[in-house]
């Protein structure tokens, strides 16, 4: 089987060894996602809706290179630092995936790399053989 991988350019794929999506025939798989801008840096601290908005912009543009879209996703998981905001994560989740509704999963995590995160997501797709 080959893998097809697609890389953000994040320096720290490549000091940790992984990237961003991997697609292994027809299934594609997101690392964990965090809300990063261009800089580097946290987007939007202390704004649960608007880190998982960019999370899942980030997830969009690493399935576009394997073929995939956010249509194909069929599963997402959330780990998040502070559960009691999960309507503002799954505003922001609903809003992206109405149409087609993938499975998930939403876990309260002690920490995530930096502080000020409050969600990282994972993805998995699945495209028409």
């Amino acid at each position: 089987m080959q893998f097809q991988r697609s890389f953000s350019g994040a320096p720290w794929e490549a000091r940790v060894g992984y990237c961003r999506a991997l697609r292994a025939g027809n299934q594609v798989f997101v690392t964990g996602t965090a809300p990063v801008g261009e800089d580097g840096a946290t987007v939007a601290p202390g704004d649960a809706y608007a880190q998982t908005r960019r999370c899942l912009e980030i997830v969009r543009d690493a399935l576009a290179p394997l073929g995939a879209s956010l249509s194909d996703v069929v599963r997402t998981r959330m780990f998040v630092t502070d559960i009691a905001r999960w309507e503002d994560y799954g505003r922001a989740h609903s809003e992206v995936f109405a149409d087609h509704p993938p499975c998930t999963t939403m876990v309260e995590v002690q920490a995530l790399i930096a502080p000020d995160m409050l969600i990282e997501i994972e993805v998995d797709a699945v495209l028409d053989a």
